[in-house]
């Protein structure tokens, strides 16, 4: 059955029957279930990887639906959390596939627990400071993983081998467009399927043990540019992550209570503290109307949009900055 389904791929003479063996016993961690994200893990669903972990702190919108490839109006208009959408989608392609979903904020806490048993991690992220984390996780552990990016009709992507290539840290410098995200600038959907081909072709080969060139692809879709640099001299002895002396920095931050969603006009709030069971006493004690499904709880306070998910984490829609969601939290808890 398994020889039959993927005939074509097996068929590939770099792949062959050892390497499907191989791909089926591959297990992947994609942080994000976004637009990259789903493209990805559809990707990989369907070219046999055996075992999938998916992450995402966020939930399905209507505005996702143009590039977001696992979703429906249906998940849209029920405001599914993209992990349980996504899961959901991946099972009808595969009966077989066992896949863990999370509906979290990805820390170091998540990626000690969940990220060990991996062998590739994916950065489906829009986020500069959780790719610092993956960064100093995948090195700290020995694991490779794939970063990739796309926003208006650029696109960028690259594999980090810890003890093979520098680390993302010393790349920083020489990496285009990484001030923008979909939600400040906009996004078409051919450039997320050109990022995320480059991220799958690379999980292969890392999957069936080939090489991969320690080089930063990159380019305009639109414009029909396509460039790569390679990075093998851009190791620094003194660098926080790969350098000689390593210290993780980023794995090592204080886990801060409130942050701002790059590009998003919403701040997280996270505090273990408030059950959704004692928010809804509390906001029917104060009369604030609220929706609620299996997963999370909405409800609307002085304009702005709050949601909150279990485990004492909200998304405050409507503000950008963090001192505001304090204000904002004192006024409505005291």
């Amino acid at each position: 059955m398994a020889q039959d389904r993927y005939s074509r791929q097996i068929l590939f003479k770099h792949i062959g029957l050892d390497g499907q063996d191989k791909i089926m016993q591959g297990h992947i961690l994609i942080i994000g279930m976004g637009a990259l994200g789903t493209h990805l893990a559809e990707s990989l669903v369907r070219s046999g990887i055996g075992e999938l972990t998916i992450v995402d702190r966020d939930y399905i919108e209507h505005s996702n639906l143009q590039r977001q490839t696992l979703f429906t109006e249906a998940d849209a208009d029920a405001a599914l959390p993209k992990v349980i959408a996504a899961e959901k989608s991946l099972l009808t392609i595969r009966k077989d596939l066992r896949i863990h979903s999370h509906i979290a904020h990805v820390d170091r806490q998540f990626l000690e627990e969940y990220g060990k048993n991996i062998s590739v991690i994916l950065d489906a992220t829009d986020n500069f400071e959780t790719r610092q984390l993956i960064n100093d996780f995948a090195y700290q552990q020995n694991k490779p993983w794939i970063y990739g990016g796309v926003v208006q009709s650029t696109y960028i992507e690259a594999a980090f081998i810890p003890g093979t290539t520098p680390c993302f840290n010393c790349m920083v410098p020489q990496l285009p467009m990484l001030n923008m995200t979909c939600d400040t600038v906009g996004v078409i959907q051919p450039a997320v399927s050109m990022t995320t081909s480059l991220q799958t072709r690379d999980v292969l080969k890392l999957l069936v043990e080939q090489s991969v060139d320690t080089k930063v692809t990159y380019g305009d879709l639109w414009d029909g540019t396509h460039r790569q640099f390679g990075f093998s001299k851009l190791y620094r002895t003194e660098c926080s992550t790969c350098g000689t002396n390593p210290t993780y920095p980023y794995l090592n931050e204080t886990k801060r209570q409130y942050a701002s969603l790059c590009g998003r006009d919403t701040v997280q709030y996270d505090n273990p503290n408030i059950s959704q069971e004692m928010l809804a006493i509390f906001l029917n004690q104060h009369n604030i109307a609220f929706k609620r499904n299996p997963y999370m709880l909405q409800f609307q306070y002085k304009d702005y949009r709050i949601v909150s998910f279990k485990g004492g984490r909200m998304l405050i829609h409507g503000m950008s900055r963090p001192q505001e969601a304090i204000n904002l939290m004192n006024q409505l808890f005291g």
